[in-house]
């Protein structure tokens, strides 16, 4: 299995480093594993749903109004 790194997946997933930080250490990125102090993420990893909003919807037009 191929892995990413913090920053690549920030990139991919138009977010944050450290955002995609938190989601591994709360365990929302399944397959993620922390090796020393980094962490691994698989590739084929796709983004956690924000929890911030209820329903899908609301998430998907905050999307279009970017």
């Amino acid at each position: 299995m191929d892995y990413i790194s913090v920053k690549e997946a920030a990139n991919k997933w138009n977010i944050s480093t450290r955002r995609v930080q938190i989601l591994c250490s709360e365990g929302r990125i399944p397959g993620a594993s922390r090796l020393g102090n980094i962490w691994a993420i698989p590739k084929d990893s796709e983004k956690p749903i924000d929890g911030r909003y209820k329903t899908q919807d609301k998430q998907e037009d905050s999307k279009n109004e970017k």
